[in-house]
Parts: C-alpha cells; structure tokens; sequence
C-alpha cells in the first residue's frame, strides 16, 4: 500500500508542475479540499489558504509559477526567524517558493536548499530560480527519508504540507535532526488530526484522493510530538491555524467519512521545535 501510495503522490505532484508551468492552478490538497468548518462563513479551500499565508511583497519577489505552485498549508518562512548565513533545507520544495523567500532572507553567506523527488518540480523550481534571480538556493533530487547532506550541515529545516505524505515519518523526524546543527530548528507547517485517529475507518484513510490530499497521511497531534521527542528534540508546540471542512475534501463522498473527520478533525498547523546544544 504504502509504495503505491507513493507512487500516487509522486504523479500527483508531477501532473501540478506541468499545470503550474502552463499558468494551471496548483493545490496540495487539489481544487476541491477545503479547510475551516462547514458552518464557518470564512471558511477557504487549502489552495486558497496556502497562497493566503504570503504577503503581496513575498509574492511580488517570485515568479507567477513559483507562488502558483504554492502546494503547502501554510508559509514556515513566516515563522523561521531566518538570519544572513544561516543554511535552510526545505523538505519537499515543490515549485521552490519558500526556498527563494528563504535564500534572500540567509544573504549574503547563507544557502537554500530544497529537496524533492519529483524531477518535474525540480525542473519547474530551478526555473523559477533563474528567473528570480537566486543565486543562493539549490535543489536536490531525493527522498525526505534520506537526505543527501552531512550531519549537522543546516541551522533551519523547514517544509510546507510534505511530512504527512510520507510513509516513514520516524525516519523523516531522525534525518532531520540529523542534518540540523546543534540549536538548530525544525519549523515547519504541517497536517495533524487533532484527537484519536484509530477512531477513523481504515478505508478512510487508505482513500487515495485523501492521502494525496494532505489528510490520510497525517500524525496525530500527540503522535507528532512524541517523534520529535523521541528523536532528541527539545522546546516542541503545535499551534493550530485552521481545521479543514470534509465537505470539500477531495476524495471524500459519504455522510459517514465526513461525519467521522468532523469528530477527529483534520487541522493545519505550524510545528517548531529545537536541536539543543550539545546533542
């Protein structure tokens, strides 16, 4: 299951870049998932919701494909506290727009890199790169469960919407720390469901459409911490931006899997936490 979910995730993306580069809207969670509550008023589609995290000066700096292929749920960027020199990795860089934002805001003497395994974003973020104008940033191909930096070679790890699509998040959260230097952080938005996801249907979360969607693959809040404590982290909070309404989930069509994720709902979230000096 998990290799063909893997698969599928991987063909998503793919086809989002292609849209992207043809000036095609671009969303994790696709055109028809939604966050906030059915009775909410104010309720946004994710794609929505991700564009909405950068300022009209972030987007104003990057290329239209890069802020269209904004595929995340939130923008880590905001809450990193980036300084000139500090080196970022960004864990699934998509179309680069929070690697580019990262890059200025290291320079001068800092580097961006991003990664992912997807060759059509690596091709569509080096693009996007040259027309930024970034000389500072660099795309790597490979797998978020193994990435291809030295030990301690990073002071910030970020990622927008990613951690949840993989299925070895243990091995994610260990090469993480494992790249970060000794007080380096881990800032990142992500996908949790806040209460007991052994109360979901199995055939909700094996959902492709949902998996894809940002939703299946995602920790419980308490699950997530306790990754990032097991690894060695330190100073860990999840704050909640905002709970995702099941009538707009993609790939979720019955009463009863939205009536199960409105009592275990899905939320967005931004994620910090710390490698202290000396570990």
């Amino acid at each position: 299951m998990a290799e063909r979910m893997g698969e599928q995730v991987r063909k998503k993306y793919a086809e989002l870049a292609v849209a992207s580069q043809a000036g095609g809207d671009a969303s994790c969670c696709g055109s028809s998932c939604g966050c906030g509550t059915a009775e909410d008023e104010t309720a946004v589609r994710v794609s929505d919701l991700s564009s909405g995290s950068y300022s009209a000066e972030e987007r104003g700096e990057l290329p239209q494909a890069a802020v269209g292929a904004s595929l995340g749920c939130g923008n880590p960027t905001a809450l990193a506290t980036l300084s000139p020199g500090e080196a970022v990795l960004d864990l699934g860089s998509g179309g680069g727009i929070d690697v580019l934002l990262s890059a200025r805001r290291v320079s001068p003497g800092g580097t961006a890199y991003g990664l992912d395994m997807t060759d059509e974003m690596l091709v569509l973020a080096e693009k996007n790169r040259r027309e930024a104008g970034v000389e500072n940033a660099e795309f790597l191909k490979g797998h978020i469960e193994d990435v291809p930096l030295p030990d301690s070679s990073v002071d910030v790890v970020i990622s927008n919407c990613v951690i949840n699509l993989s299925d070895d998040k243990p091995a994610v959260i260990q090469e993480t720390f494992r790249v970060l230097r000794p007080g380096g952080r881990f800032v990142v938005s992500d996908v949790v469901f806040l209460g007991d996801k052994g109360a979901l249907p199995e055939d909700l979360l094996e959902t492709v459409g949902l998996w894809t969607g940002c939703v299946a693959g995602a920790l419980a809040q308490d699950e997530y911490e306790a990754l990032l404590a097991d690894a060695g982290f330190e100073e860990t909070s999840v704050e909640v931006t905002s709970t995702y309404d099941p009538e707009y989930i993609d790939g979720l069509d019955t009463e009863e899997g939205r009536e199960a994720l409105r009592r275990v709902p899905a939320a967005s979230t931004f994620v910090r936490a710390t490698k202290l000096k000396g570990e």
